[in-house]
């Protein structure tokens, strides 16, 4: 292996640990430990990104550098260092993970790949690649936590050179950082990490508040840091007093977006947060923490009510320290934190601490067991449960945010949840099946409805029975959304045998009752249930039931699967229209086929079927009807066609050249939805066609005493793409539970 020379490359600033790295390391063949792999990491970076450049046109070498050396001073290992290095390779070269696991091994490769993103496989829009890009990567975290810090490191560099990208880019980027990065940091306990990736957020996504705090945090820096010197400068003589001489006493400044949110939170102006610094007090164990607040409070005079012990009661990152907030000089709140040095690492690089220091004996290397990744075991799971890919990205975002109330389990185990959260919000965090046969909760030994708010230290008991199912009530009261789709889940799922009868039904329509049992049973129709995310068939056609998938995907997945397998179409699908006529009127095709929409019923009078509203881009046949309405064009598979002699039958298809094309002509589509009964549903429904630009005909709804509702809507639809695109935008309204396609006159 020939090292890069540093001459060779003045271009790239490589920091000093990588020159003495490459100056020392005498590699021999075959070793992949310690520095030599992190030399030959980067050798192979270097070659591969020779010719590349960032948007602010360094070489793209400088790129991998910096998250190699973000890693490094988190105590990273060197395959850790080294994944740094070749984070980018598999994504934008043509080296595959075979190769990397080749020349760096396997440990490598699978962080490597953990952190590889998706950006090469096709996407029906950017928020299901955005879910599948997560999805993979918390796989990958299940499996080796480290894949996150890799992804972390990379992301915090990525941040600090935003600036060179377009606005658009920059406001989407941090708002997918302060959204999931920044609270993945903070749940990993990487302190560090999180101040930072938040604050870069803050300046891209609200830039007039962040250059305000900093113009206020500036002004009154100079009277602030003489009171926190003021206030140092006493308690290290009182401490020094009763025997403390080797603790380290600093101020802390707090980073601009938690100034922020504290404004916001408690809608009060920049004078009127106290905790703008805070003192910290670093003491060697446990008891010189409580003994050194004594002293804090000798000192100066509490604040009652402001005190908190995250030792007694850690929080689940793990991050430990005493709070107290005292009144300090100039009669101004002082926030004051007490820790170890072992706690202060931990603070400081959360679950990196396991790695940074533990080579140095001490207890870290014990604290990160399995029970840390309870959180990450839920994500993964949602996987089975949430098919839409916004609802996941939801569920991810609740999940990963602070906590803020901290109770207890019968067996003393501590669960963490958001403010306002209940007893329904808290059996859903220990499982679904908890939550889903919930009859009752009892709070600190004593009966409560399960609406009620839970308080930090409050002992939480969830009473269960067999029978017990959720009830839509429990929407009211819910507050956390992984919750409320856990409940609008069940309602999805509890009439499965009625959802796959109908997913079943729809499908037998369009693709015709001849071999339709066989074609169930086979393997193509297997592999469209795993494209759409299902593990069986009949998963897929309960989803095809209650609208989670809708008949054109499945459809159109299904034929490109066959023609993959033949290589001569079985059926040519005639190609989309660019306009239609209105359906349901009688028409008279001219003598040149150019001209009429419909190409097969040339000079013959032809209407649209009624029954079942056929789109430009669906399969149609024709058939002669007995009256004097000439030629009747149905969607093929529909049901009223079924038992038309075949000499009535006509041949039909769209004509994608028709000059009626520029008219941009509309068709009448009626769909029914079940949803969550409650005030403004409808509304939200019709803003969100609105938006779409698809206009309604009209609107009806049907509500039930205790039990949800039916909407029935006639919309205008162009073509079969615009119809699947409008129900993809339709599903994405969380109390919309099934939406299914409605024959027009159809009762219910």
């Amino acid at each position: 292996m020939n090292l890069i020379a540093l001459d060779s490359a003045p271009d790239v600033a490589l920091p000093n640990w990588l020159q003495a790295c490459l100056v020392t390391e005498n590699q021999q063949a075959g070793d992949l430990s310690g520095d030599a792999l992190i030399c030959k990491a980067f050798n192979f970076a270097y070659s591969l990104h020779q010719g590349q450049y960032r948007a602010s046109g360094d070489p793209y070498i400088a790129h991998p550098v910096a998250v190699a050396g973000l890693l490094r001073d988190l105590g990273g290992s060197a395959a850790m260092i080294a994944a740094g290095f070749l984070h980018d390779i598999i994504e934008d070269t043509d080296i595959t993970p075979e190769q990397l696991a080749e020349e760096f091994g396997v440990e490598v490769q699978q962080l490597v790949e953990g952190v590889t993103k998706l950006s090469k496989f096709n996407f029906s829009s950017k928020t299901e690649q955005q879910a599948e890009n997560f999805r993979r990567m918390f796989l990958a975290m299940a499996q080796d936590i480290r894949v996150i810090v890799v992804k972390l490191a990379d992301r915090l560099h990525n941040m600090r050179t935003l600036q060179y990208l377009s606005a658009e880019r920059q406001r989407r980027i941090a708002k997918e950082t302060r959204d999931v990065f920044a609270p993945l940091a903070s749940r990993l306990g990487i302190w560090r990490f999180k101040w930072e990736l938040e604050d870069l957020s803050f300046k891209y996504l609200e830039p007039d508040a962040y250059r305000q705090m900093q113009q206020l945090v500036a002004e009154k820096r100079t009277i602030r840091e003489e009171q926190v010197n003021e206030a140092i400068a006493t308690l290290k003589a009182q401490l020094k007093q009763i025997g403390l001489k080797h603790c380290e006493i600093t101020g802390r400044p707090k980073h601009l977006y938690s100034i922020y949110q504290k404004m916001a939170r408690q809608r009060k102006e920049f004078e009127e947060i106290y905790d703008i610094a805070a003192i910290r007090v670093i003491v060697e164990t446990n008891d010189e923490c409580y003994r050194a607040l004594a002293i804090v409070h000798d000192c100066f005079r509490p604040v009652p009510g402001r005190f908190k012990d995250y030792i007694g009661l850690p929080k689940p990152n793990h991050y430990q320290s005493l709070h107290t907030i005292v009144i300090g000089m100039g009669g101004r709140p002082l926030e004051v934190q007490l820790r170890t040095l072992e706690m202060h690492h931990v603070a400081e690089f959360g679950i990196a601490a396991h790695w940074k220091y533990k080579e140095t004996g001490n207890s870290l290397a014990n604290q990160w067991t399995e029970g840390d990744k309870t959180w990450l075991r839920q994500l993964i799971d949602w996987q089975n449960d949430l098919k839409d890919s916004q609802e996941y990205l939801d569920g991810i975002k609740d999940n990963l945010f602070d906590s803020e109330v901290y109770v207890f389990t019968p067996q003393g185990d501590v669960m963490s949840l958001t403010q306002g959260a209940t007893t329904i919000d808290f059996a859903y965090r220990i499982h679904t099946e908890v939550g889903n046969h919930c009859a009752g909760a009892r709070v600190n030994a004593r009966m409560v409805p399960l609406s009620t708010p839970l308080k930090n230290g409050d002992i939480v008991e969830i009473l269960t029975q067999k029978n017990a199912h959720p009830s839509l009530d429990w929407l009211d009261f819910a507050t956390t959304p992984s919750a409320r789709n856990r409940i609008r889940q069940w309602y999805k799922r509890s009439h499965r045998d009625q959802n796959i009868l109908r997913g079943r039904e729809l499908l037998e329509k369009e693709l015709g009752k001849s071999g339709f049992d066989a074609l169930l049973k086979s393997a193509p129709m297997q592999a469209v249930a795993e494209r759409c995310n299902y593990q069986a068939v009949d998963d897929l056609l309960a989803g095809l039931g209650y609208g989670e998938v809708t008949l054109n995907l499945v459809v159109n997945r299904l034929r490109d699967i066959i023609k993959a397998q033949h290589p001569e179409p079985i059926q040519q699908t005639p190609p989309l229209p660019t306009a239609s006529d209105t359906s349901a009127q009688r028409m008279v095709s001219t003598t040149k086929p150019s001209d009429s929409p419909i190409l097969g019923v040339e000079g013959l009078v032809y209407h649209l079927a009624g029954c079942c509203s056929p789109v430009p881009g669906e399969r149609i046949i024709g058939a002669v009807t007995l009256g004097s309405r000439g030629i009747s064009i149905h969607r093929q598979g529909c049901v009223n066609v079924e038992n038309v002699p075949g000499d009535r039958l006509i041949p039909v298809s769209w004509n994608h050249s028709s000059p009626s094309g520029g008219r941009a002509q509309t068709y009448p589509v009626e769909i029914q939805m079940e949803v969550i009964d409650r005030v403004g549903v409808l509304k939200d429904i019709l803003i969100h066609l609105t938006d779409n630009r698809i206009n309604v005909r009209n609107a009806q709804v049907k509500t039930f005493p205790g039990q949800t509702a039916l909407i029935d809507l006639c919309i205008d639809i162009r073509d079969a793409e615009q119809l699947e695109q409008t129900f993809a935008q339709i599903k994405k309204i969380t109390d919309v539970l099934n939406l299914r396609r409605r024959s027009q006159g159809e009762g219910d």
